[in-house]
């Protein structure tokens, strides 16, 4: 908010002892439940639909479906740009309308060209609306309580999965892609634009308040004191941005593969789809078990450390994952990599914040999103080549082991949370 600005709906502050902060939180826990869970979690239920309905192969399927990843990645970019410039309740909403417009379409794509648009347009409607406008929003209204507010509004991305697949799936399977499409683009929109444009606010600045409830801190001339934190370019440019997300390329590039291959290893394991199915519920269960209880230990431990203890739980899971037979054994993996999956999606929406504070979040957040999401579409096929080529998921997931260590290696090599942060305060002192 510029100086000598009103702050915009002050009644929006006045709904009794509760921080509004918390109720953002749960506004965000909502859009993420919806959007991703038609959105993100719905891409492999698309795949099998355009197989089977649109006769495409499974390769140029797939191949689409990496585009998505691609274009959600670079236009995260400019979503970043705007949130740092407007409400982001029209960003919000605009991109739930986007992704809703291109999912009703999903039974008229019948040529090539159109499945590489519906993918390409149906990842710029994800970068609108789910984790970027998300962690932004969470982190301005949140100091010392960020990670716990972090955690709770992120479990939506593990919720929508388990609330959403199996309605996607059963109402393709009754009513056809064609018809579907239109039901699950109209919940798309409901669930996500009424609550956006009553609930979400852009700072608690903007309401006439400070992060964490706290009294608003002001400047001599009354107005209110600007977001602290790390100018975009000099934080682009550090140790830290550099080497942390490429530790996060490097995990959540195996992480996404692991997601995509989980339901076919079990599977060929067990020699059964319904353990498979299973398996891959008790995963998404821990993962939301796991982001909670992270939330927890967050306001009592380093992001760091904690994060170090992710990396080694992941790199665990991937190796026993490579060597586990039988119903058990690939449950109680399956819940140890669960884990993994909630923390990691968590720690570096929280762990940039920390580092370079809130001045040029949005924009920051953004280019390690690209980064990240990028890399995220090589992971499954990664994990396909080695496979096809070793006959097995053994050396893939021995593969993807290494990637664990490596990302924990940059992580270490990244130096403190804080360095540049504390650096700019040093400066500005003197």
């Amino acid at each position: 908010m510029e100086p000598g600005q009103a702050p915009e709906s002050p009644r929006a502050q006045t709904r009794g002892p509760i921080f509004y902060g918390w109720y953002i939180v749960g506004t965000v826990f909502v859009i993420h439940t919806v959007s991703c869970g038609l959105i993100f979690y719905n891409l492999s239920i698309f795949l099998k639909a355009f197989v089977a309905e649109g006769g495409f192969s499974v390769s140029a399927t797939s191949n689409a479906t990496a585009f998505f990843f691609i274009s959600s990645g670079f236009s995260g970019l400019v979503v970043g740009w705007l949130l740092d410039r407007y409400d982001p309740r029209w960003i919000v909403t605009s991109g739930a309308f986007i992704s809703a417009t291109v999912l009703a379409s999903a039974g008229h794509v019948a040529e090539m060209w159109q499945l590489y648009c519906f993918y390409f347009l149906f990842g710029i409607g994800n970068a609108a609306v789910a984790v970027i406008p998300g962690m932004t929003i969470v982190a301005r209204w949140f100091t010392r309580q960020r990670s716990k507010a972090i955690a709770y509004a992120s479990t939506g991305l593990s919720l929508g999965g388990i609330v959403f697949t199996p309605l996607s799936a059963t109402l393709i399977e009754r009513y056809g892609l064609g018809e579907a499409a239109y039901w699950l683009g109209l919940v798309l929109i409901l669930g996500v634009v009424p609550i956006s444009l009553i609930m979400l606010r852009k700072s608690p600045e903007a309401i006439g308040l400070s992060p964490d409830g706290d009294t608003p801190q002001r400047k001599a001339d009354g107005s209110l004191m600007p977001p602290d934190g790390v100018a975009f370019y000099d934080a682009i440019r550090s140790r830290f941005f550099i080497l942390c997300t490429a530790a996060f390329v490097f995990s959540m590039m195996a992480q996404v593969g692991s997601l995509a291959h989980q339901f076919r290893l079990v599977a060929t394991r067990t020699g059964d789809d319904h353990i498979a199915a299973l398996a891959v519920s008790i995963m998404a269960a821990s993962s939301i078990a796991g982001r909670l209880i992270g939330g927890a230990f967050l306001s009592r431990i380093s992001s760091k450390h904690y994060l170090y203890a992710i990396y080694v739980l992941q790199g665990i899971s991937f190796f026993a994952f490579a060597f586990a037979e039988g119903m058990v054994a690939l449950f109680i993996v399956s819940s140890m990599f669960g884990a993994t999956v909630g923390n990691m999606q968590m720690m570096q929406p929280l762990i940039f914040a920390e580092a370079f504070g809130l001045k040029a979040y949005a924009r920051i957040l953004s280019v390690a999103q690209m980064i990240t999401t990028c890399a995220n579409a090589a992971g499954p096929a990664l994990l396909g080549l080695l496979y096809v080529s070793t006959g097995g998921y053994q050396t893939a997931y021995l593969a993807i082991t290494v990637s664990s260590m490596l990302g924990f290696a940059c992580l270490y090599a990244a130096g403190p949370v804080k360095a540049i942060l504390h650096m700019q305060d040093n400066v500005a002192d003197c």
